[in-house]
């Protein structure tokens, strides 16, 4: 090694104090942040169930066929799953916002009022011309302002944990499409004539505009009378299912909670409207102010 590289190589080794090796630039570090991401995910199990309901109803747009029928009803069907898993996954991730109810609205009026109103039509109402349209509008437009009402009370708080006013619309969708369903098998037991279609279309229109209350079962606990009750449930699902077809099982169960909801309104029609009347004359009344040193 020469004399001259000895000497570079001791220069280099003596660096001026304070002065210090720059470092190359680096690009913006990408970071996760998990607490934002956990709320894309309700959000995203209800633009599936969007798909759902722009499938069921693309799907009728060329031929109308029994299997086509029995595919959008069923679409349908996956749309009220996801429809029903989008708000479990919300408070189970705790990431309720109220961007996600006014999604879930949206999402609702798509998939349970206008896809069942276009199912109904392409299925029989058609046969009724003029009047088959407006009873496939009337159900969807019932079904929108029944959603607006649930909202309304929803901001105002003023909703009950433990009833729906009206019957909720996905359980109205499900009523008519199981309907649909049964009738595209190969030899149904029943063959409801067009106006009976119509005639039940506007049933369950009415009933999701009414005040008719409608159990949530969100206070249920468990207990043997509830876990009997369940089972119970099941067995006749699964019997019904076996003994017939799925699709008459969940014609029944939907039925059956349509009905229970009525005979229930029926049986403590007076009880409620008493309720009704207090809760009136309790909010027309004013407060009344306490008189100080009077506790007894």
């Amino acid at each position: 090694m020469s004399t001259a590289d000895t000497e570079g190589l001791a220069e280099a080794g003596q660096q001026k104090p304070g002065r210090r090796r720059r470092r190359r630039p680096r690009g913006p570090r990408l970071t996760l942040n998990l607490r934002k991401a956990m709320f894309v995910l309700p959000n995203l199990f209800t633009v599936s169930s969007i798909f759902c309901g722009f499938y069921a109803i693309v799907s009728l747009s060329s031929d109308v066929t029994p299997r086509r029928l029995h595919e959008s009803a069923l679409a349908i069907f996956f749309g009220l799953f996801f429809d029903m898993a989008d708000g479990r996954v919300a408070r189970m991730t705790r990431t309720q916002s109220a961007f996600g109810v006014q999604l879930d609205s949206l999402a609702d009026v798509i998939v349970f009022g206008a896809a069942p109103g276009v199912v109904l039509y392409k299925w029989t109402l058609a046969d009724l011309g003029l009047l088959g349209i407006f009873t496939g509008f009337v159900y969807a437009s019932c079904g929108a302002l029944r959603l607006a009402r649930f909202n309304v009370l929803a901001a105002r708080g003023s909703g009950s944990m433990k009833f729906f006013v009206g019957l909720p619309i996905p359980l109205a969708a499900g009523v008519m499409m199981s309907l649909c369903m049964v009738h595209q098998r190969p030899e149904p037991l029943f063959v409801l004539p067009p106006t009976m279609v119509m005639a039940m279309t506007f049933l369950v229109a009415y009933l999701m505009i009414s005040n008719v209350r409608y159990r949530t079962f969100k206070d249920i606990k468990l207990s043997p009378i509830s876990a009997g009750a369940f089972v119970a449930l099941l067995t006749a699902f699964a019997v019904i299912a076996w003994a017939l077809h799925p699709t008459f099982a969940l014609l029944a169960f939907v039925s059956g909670y349509v009905a229970y909801g009525l005979l229930e309104e029926v049986v403590f029609f007076k009880r409620r409207r008493r309720e009704h009347a207090d809760a009136k004359l309790g909010a027309a009344s004013p407060p009344t102010v306490p008189k100080v040193g009077n506790e007894t």
